[in-house]
């Protein structure tokens, strides 16, 4: 699916934030790098962007601020990158950033915490409707029902990682603190400018540890994922394990990070465990 014709789209994916609600697992990668199904959440929305016919550096930017040489490495020549030297400016200053390279297109910004998985499209495909037919002059934003008794959203509905922004919008952000809900998605709701498209797939914010175990339990769909480098001599349930791991003991509805360790002692349940011993439990 297309936007309409004579419309052009650069995508950003916005990463440059500190997760200070997934500490301490964020004290040692920034949480755009976090693995979700032993894939980085950020390789998880390049790969997205990609299903929506956008890839490489003049297509496709990464913002970076907090732990960004990691985010660069990650990213290297894949995408245009922008980093922030004096630490993340919120959403709409990242994209203010990327003004010149935008360059009058429109902008498919998504988080790079977002975890979307639709069953109902093909694989990195799932964003398709929010650029169907899009005529380049409304704000679009990929959205779900909000949950009973939650007040906030969009008339009725709450953001689910993705929208477009019209040029008209992007052209007059200011590269300083800020993020969208003030400065593009509730003016153009105002403006009576604002489209809520419907996501019928699964849509979880990674931000907590909560929510970054329950969406590895999701792309684990009730079995584990271990990465083919992984050894687990002891048991894994429901659980993620990955790249160079070694589970001796059993773990049940886990994630064991790439090179982390379960001893024969433990049985861990509900837990996400780091590299260097770090057990963040849930």
């Amino acid at each position: 699916m297309t936007p309409a014709d004579g419309v052009t789209v650069a995508a950003i994916v916005l990463a440059a934030g500190e997760g200070q609600r997934l500490r301490p697992l964020t004290e040692r990668l920034p949480k755009a790098l976090c693995p979700v199904g032993n894939v980085a959440l950020l390789d998880r929305a390049l790969a997205r962007v990609a299903g929506a016919g956008l890839s490489g550096p003049a297509e496709v930017a990464v913002n970076a601020a907090y732990l960004a040489e990691q985010v660069v490495a990650h990213v290297g020549d894949r995408a245009h990158l922008s980093v922030e030297p004096d630490g993340p400016i919120g959403t709409s200053g990242g994209v203010a950033r990327l003004r010149g390279w935008i360059d009058g297109r429109g902008v498919l910004a998504g988080n790079a915490d977002a975890y979307l998985a639709d069953p109902l499209r093909e694989p990195g495909k799932d964003i398709a409707a929010l650029l169907e037919g899009w005529s380049g002059e409304t704000v679009r934003m990929l959205t779900r029902p909000v949950p009973p008794g939650d007040t906030g959203g969009f008339s009725g509905r709450r953001f689910a990682g993705f929208s477009l922004l019209p040029w008209r919008y992007v052209r007059d952000l200011e590269a300083k603190p800020s993020d969208l809900v003030r400065t593009v998605w509730r003016p153009a709701e105002a403006a009576g400018e604002l489209e809520l498209i419907a996501y019928e797939g699964t849509y979880i914010d990674t931000g907590t540890p909560a929510d970054y175990l329950a969406a590895n339990l999701h792309a684990a769909a009730g079995s584990s994922l271990i990465d083919p480098t992984a050894s687990v001599t002891g048991s894994a349930s429901e659980s993620v394990v990955g790249a160079g791991a070694s589970v001796l003991g059993s773990v049940s509805r886990c994630v064991v990070w790439p090179g982390a360790n379960v001893t024969a002692s433990e049985s861990l349940t509900g837990v996400i465990r780091a590299a260097d011993g770090l057990t963040v439990t849930v």
